[in-house]
């Protein structure tokens, strides 16, 4: 059985099968799937949230961080990110709102789930609702439709809740203004730097090395590594073994015509004057009445680039509104139906959609055009060659897994068929510096094994793999001879860094005292420097000051001209005084205010549901099993 399961390791059945057994472990450790008490994984006001849900819950979350991160999610990112505290605690808000929501009474009619369904864009065929559009996708996905119109009318209920909870929060226009003077204010600031690497005197005795040493040991300890023996399966060497008749081209062409075909495009620019959801009928019409005046410029020869670039309120304003070549159904329906109707250089009336109104300017028509079967064939021919190389790659891998499965020993396996197994110097959990496409995948797989164990059958950017532990060497603390030169310069650093700090701090005290910023600072043979005005959200690639050193200076003002700490940096110490702060332009507000409002409405809506669900929590009775998400 075990021999079926090692043959078959790589088929989508056997990985199903295991994902499941994994799925298991995952939730319940060895041994504990059933004995627990009927599955059940938390209590919510003597609700029970179940396995079976968390499961679909968890399954669901993780797919999301793996969509997110792609290759890159592994076991320490997924602990890192507690998905599974997040699945749960995701069904116990769940359940808290729903029977907040059944005690409000509140009801979604199936009108309304019709209504939500039909407004899916993935279900549409040319903007109308396709039955068998929606079936099919709902099949891919294993999932009936009565289980999705009943996930929906959960979902619209729980979004009615949360209006409901958040229609308190309002912002007004004072707040709004406070908001903009104080994220838009800019500062401009004195500051002094002692650089550690400026005290050139540290020289340690013979004893200070070894004291160093003794007292920082685990800064040593080197990492853990691991040297393997293994195998590459690399799909191009296989490809001379592959052949292709010129039947199967034929077949290939006539049965993936898609392939072949290179869609219309049309090539155009645009203004957008930009509508928002909050606007009223009469500020709509203002923006057609404002787009019309500009297409009546591009009509009278005005240059349509140089219009887009003084007017557009769209992304590709800078680049004269050019959009590049597009295919219909990459662009917003009313946009797209209107420039595929339109001729070369042809100037559209305002098209308007959700992003508000569009004047298009057609530049250039890419007719739709079938690559003929002859031009074809080559591309044909290294794709099927390359698919098939991966495959026998893979068969070849499985026969070599088989052959060593049951303490054969990789080497007399693979000497067998003639393959090359080759060894790595020993290298840490970042994995071998040359020679591997993807080292840390490599280095997980290799730090999961035992002594001789092999792995599965490894799927790497370039091809396939079989690793064979052949020693670990655990992590330990080097002696000192090893080190020392090492050692040395950390003492130095430290003892420069040490000085730095206490002449800063010196000069600190003096300035607090009353000695100028300036004279101060030429006692230590150092110059005071004055920073251009930044505001509270400035880089420190464009100000050349720190991010801590940034933050401070929003602490001080014309009241309270110096920063009473020493503030440590990556480039060293600093002490920070106000020169001057600036308060941004009032008009600046009025031509952001509704955009200012609505941001920060929205933040105070989602800051009044987390308070209210927060306090729903404190509330309510929750009981989760013991040791579940340990």
């Amino acid at each position: 059985m075990l021999n079926i399961f090692r043959k078959k390791a790589g088929s989508w059945m056997i990985k199903a099968i295991l994902g499941a057994i994994i799925i298991v472990f995952v939730f319940w450790g060895v041994g504990n799937y059933g004995d627990r008490q009927g599955n059940i994984v938390a209590v919510v006001d003597g609700e029970k949230i179940t396995i079976d849900e968390y499961r679909k819950a968890y399954e669901n979350l993780l797919e999301q961080f793996r969509q997110r991160f792609g290759k890159n999610l592994n076991d320490e990112i997924i602990k890192m990110l507690r998905i599974k505290n997040q699945a749960l605690n995701m069904l116990i808000d769940r359940k808290l709102m729903l029977n907040a929501a059944e005690k409000l009474k509140l009801r979604v009619s199936q009108d309304e789930v019709v209504a939500a369904i039909k407004s899916f864009t993935a279900f549409q065929t040319a903007g109308t609702f396709n039955n068998r559009l929606y079936s099919s996708i709902l099949n891919s996905v294993r999932m009936t439709p009565d289980e999705f119109e009943a996930e929906q009318s959960t979902t619209l209920l729980l979004n009615k809740l949360k209006l409901i909870i958040v229609d308190c929060a309002k912002v007004s226009e004072q707040e709004a203004r406070e908001w903009f003077t104080w994220n838009n204010s800019s500062v401009r600031i004195d500051y002094v730097l002692f650089d550690p690497e400026a005290y050139k005197d540290i020289d340690p005795s013979d004893q200070d090395v070894p004291d160093y040493f003794e007292t920082h040991k685990e800064k040593y300890k080197t990492d853990p590594m691991a040297k393997v023996r293994y195998l590459h399966f690399d799909p191009a060497n296989y490809e001379s073994r592959v052949t292709v008749s010129d039947d199967e081209l034929q077949d290939y062409y006539e049965t993936n015509p898609e392939e072949f075909i290179t869609p219309k495009t049309v090539e155009a620019r645009h203004i957008l004057i930009k509508n928002s959801e909050n606007d009223t009928p009469e500020k709509v019409e203002a923006n057609r009445t404002r787009a019309l005046e500009i297409q009546k410029k591009a009509e009278q020869g005005e240059d349509f680039a140089e219009l887009a670039r003084k007017y557009s309120e769209g992304p590709s304003r800078d680049s004269g509104g050019f959009l590049g070549a597009f295919r219909k159904q990459d662009m917003v329906k009313p946009f797209a139906d209107k420039a595929f109707s339109m001729k070369r250089n042809e100037i559209s009336d305002p098209v308007k959609t959700r992003f508000g109104w569009h004047i298009l300017k057609l530049e250039k028509i890419n007719e739709k055009t079938t690559t003929p079967f002859e031009e074809a064939s080559e591309k044909i021919r290294e794709k099927i060659i390359k698919e098939r190389a991966v495959n026998l790659a893979y068969d070849e891998a499985e026969n070599i897994y088989s052959a060593s499965f049951g303490g054969d020993d990789l080497v007399n396996a693979a000497s067998e068929d003639n393959l090359e197994v080759k060894t790595t110097e020993f290298f840490t959990k970042q994995g071998p510096e040359k020679g591997i496409s993807e080292p840390s995948k490599f280095a997980s797989a290799g730090f999961a094994l035992g002594d001789m164990e092999l792995s599965d059958i490894l799927d790497l950017k370039d091809g396939y793999y079989i690793l064979q532990l052949v020693e670990k060497l655990p992590s330990k603390i080097p002696a000192l001879n090893e080190v020392r030169e090492k050692v040395r310069t950390d003492f130095i650093i430290a003892g420069q860094k040490e000085k730095a700090e206490q002449d800063a701090i010196a000069l600190l005290d003096d300035l607090k005292n009353g000695t100028p910023m300036s004279a101060g600072a030429e006692k230590y043979n150092l110059k005071v420097l004055t920073s251009d005005f930044f505001k509270r959200d400035a880089l420190s690639s464009d100000t050349g000051l720190e991010r801590s050193v940034i933050e401070a200076s929003f602490k001080l003002s014309k009241k309270h001209k110096l920063y009473e700490q020493v503030i440590s940096g990556t480039q060293g110490f600093y002490l920070v005084g106000f020169n001057k702060s600036k308060q941004p332009d009032s008009d600046e507000f009025e031509d952001d205010k509704e955009a200012l409002r609505e941001q920060l409405l929205e933040t105070k809506k989602n800051k009044t549901f987390e308070a209210w669900l927060l306090q729903l929590r404190n509330g309510s009775e929750i009981s989760i099993e013991n040791n579940f998400l340990e």
